[in-house]
């Protein structure tokens, strides 16, 4: 229950991020966030529809496609997030008075922000909706970072920005700020980073009872000390970066004396649970 509060707490703060770039930084130099956010704040350029309306309606086939792709669970949390960042997009008043006069720092400060947001928000286990989705489905399927995804699918919609606005000085730096946006999400949300775990463990049972529960596959591998020729159980087990805190925890209460060598896994070939 008080994992669920924090993840629920997460994507809030996230929102609350995510819609602070568009409000104080984006949306007064008419910038793009990219995908659909940057959809929103285009259609919300040229005409007098409100930008939280349209993020909400712009994300509804998305969410539709996510529960078919990526399963409730995910998507419970995505619409939290949604609903949000939508609420937060309403009540934060972009300022009269620019917060800088600088359109390239707005899009480093902008950039920042919404990654910030947006990187917690995969971290608790849900996205911010939109191109997110999309991103999401795809690193589903395939192992690729979700940052390098979103910079591709949301440069496409500053190209589109660029020609129908005809100013590419603000299509530009657009462009730097979901780059950034991007970046930063790469080094908050680490799943795609594999990680290659042995273990020498008297306690091959206990640690084996907890190691299962998580979904990896273990493999059990018998060997013998160098010195003192006593047998011993050696568990291989590969997994994300962002699962070994909670792979750890298990490590020290199953056997605090445990032999650990943790090495970062260059690729892997074969079956290998992505979700």
């Amino acid at each position: 229950m008080i994992k669920e509060i924090r993840k629920i707490i997460t994507i809030i703060l996230g929102a609350a991020f995510i819609a602070a770039g568009f409000n104080l930084f984006l949306v007064p130099h008419h910038l793009l966030s990219g995908g659909v956010s940057g959809l929103s704040m285009l259609t919300n350029y040229f005409t007098p529809i409100d930008l939280s309306l349209l993020y909400l309606l712009y994300n509804v086939p998305l969410l539709i496609a996510g529960i078919i792709f990526l399963g409730k669970r995910f998507i419970g949390l995505t619409i939290l997030s949604v609903a949000t960042v939508t609420w937060f997009i309403a009540i934060i008043p972009t300022p009269d008075n620019l917060l800088t006069n600088d359109t390239f720092l707005s899009a480093v400060f902008g950039g920042v922000l919404v990654g910030l947001g947006a990187g917690i928000s995969f971290r608790v286990g849900g996205s911010t909706g939109g191109f997110d989705i999309i991103g999401s489905i795809i690193t589903r399927y395939r192992d690729f970072p979700i940052g390098n995804v979103l910079v591709a699918l949301n440069a496409s919609v500053i190209l589109a920005a660029g020609y129908l606005e005809g100013n590419w000085n603000t299509a530009l730096a657009s462009m730097v700020s979901i780059y950034l946006t991007g970046k930063v999400i790469d080094l908050i949300h680490i799943s795609h980073i594999k990680i290659t775990v042995f273990i020498v463990t008297d306690q091959t049972e206990e640690m084996l009872s907890h190691l299962l529960k998580i979904p990896r596959g273990v493999t059990l591998i018998k060997t013998e000390g160098a010195f003192s020729h006593k047998e011993k159980d050696m568990l291989m087990t590969v997994t994300t970066r962002y699962e070994l805190a909670e792979l750890k925890e298990i490590i020290t209460k199953s056997d605090p004396k445990a032999f650990v060598n943790i090495v970062e896994t260059v690729g892997i070939m074969g079956s290998f649970r992505k979700g």
